[in-house]
């Protein structure tokens, strides 16, 4: 068997235990990126990460050579692309992301197979360190602070979404539509979905009526539209500290959009205890200050932030009202209870 051959073989069969579509793409794709004959003879691993997201690693044992694949819909994988190849390069910042090294699409099309460098395990989830979350708020401030009116702007929201007001319009109203149409879905919803319903309305129409004050904070005090990240959880930011510095990147694009820095500052600030939150706004505040940018006092923040989140509220209602009135899935019922928890748990991000 030769060297090509065999890497044919281990790749196949890996990639095939996984059950997943499109693995025949996937490996012809995989071998070119190899050369064909690259790793050949070196056992083969395929590790499940999350949801549609795998390791294949190609050396076992210390130091290992991996790529990260991952599935996604065509239209998310497309701005991935997009993000790597296009968007970040023109803020000169193409070297904050992962590498995007290979793509292979299933051949009847509904999915998109993204190939990846390996970051490893480096992300800021239960990190502590503060050198390195203060690096992670500077490239946040740097990547806002560049972007902000960017002729690129037009572009990406072409491709992605307006994550500001119309964001927060678009997904109360469809929010509140989704739930009042349950009663006549046609799996009749239970008597405690029907509570649940009844809950989140009383919490989602009054966001309605309160639609032109929040405008107005976002006019008066959002700042410039800029390029968002979309969905700035910790694990999705990578921080490694080398002889060479501190490299920052981000990770999982697939909510890239357009509008205010605080949709993407909210979400991370919210990912840390409330006593590490002002010296964290206090960095970013700085950093963007360099800038000319002048943040507007906390308790704007809080409206802003308050905006953002109950915008991204409101979507998971939406889609699990979908959910019920398309094929009455068993789980639409834990999610709302669970968003209604969310409504009920909710405090200002920061202390005024």
């Amino acid at each position: 068997m030769s060297p090509a051959t065999g890497l044919a073989t281990e790749l196949g069969q890996a990639l095939k235990g996984s059950g997943e579509p499109g693995t025949a793409e996937l490996l012809e794709a995989l071998l070119a990126l190899l050369d064909g004959t690259e790793g050949a003879g070196k056992a083969i691993g395929l590790t499940p990460l999350k949801g549609l997201v795998y390791r294949l690693q190609l050396e076992p044992g210390p130091g290992p050579r991996s790529l990260i694949l991952k599935r996604r819909e065509p239209v998310l994988a497309q701005l991935n692309r997009l993000v790597a190849d296009r968007w970040l390069p023109a803020l000169g910042m193409g070297d904050h992301c992962a590498r995007l090294l290979a793509t292979a699409a299933e051949r009847e099309g509904r999915w998109v197979w993204n190939v990846y460098e390996d970051l490893g395990d480096g992300h800021l989830d239960g990190c502590t360190d503060r050198q390195r979350i203060e690096a992670a708020v500077d490239l946040v401030a740097e990547l806002h602070a560049r972007a902000a009116g960017h002729p690129l702007l037009p572009e990406v929201r072409h491709h992605s979404q307006d994550l500001g007001l119309p964001f927060f319009i678009a997904n109360v109203g469809d929010a509140v539509r989704g739930l009042e149409a349950l009663p006549a879905a046609a799996r009749q919803p239970p008597k405690e979905l029907m509570a649940l319903r009844d809950r989140l309305l009383e919490r989602l129409c009054p966001l309605m009526a309160e639609t032109p004050g929040r405008a107005a904070v976002l006019k008066d005090d959002g700042g410039p539209d800029t390029l968002l990240h979309g969905d700035l959880w910790r694990a999705n930011v990578f921080v490694t500290v080398a002889g060479e510095g501190v490299r920052v990147r981000l990770i999982d694009w697939d909510h890239v959009g357009v509008g205010p820095f605080s949709y993407d500052l909210s979400t991370f600030l919210m990912r840390f205890p409330p006593a590490e939150r002002p010296w964290i706004l206090d960095r970013y505040r700085q950093a963007v200050s360099e800038a000319g940018w002048r943040l507007p006092a906390e308790r704007e923040l809080n409206v802003l932030f308050e905006t953002a989140e109950y915008a991204r509220f409101a979507n998971r209602v939406a889609w699990a009202a979908m959910a019920w009135l398309r094929e009455g899935a068993e789980w639409v019922p834990v999610e709302l209870a669970e968003i209604a928890r969310w409504f009920e748990a909710w405090r200002p991000v920061l202390a005024e």
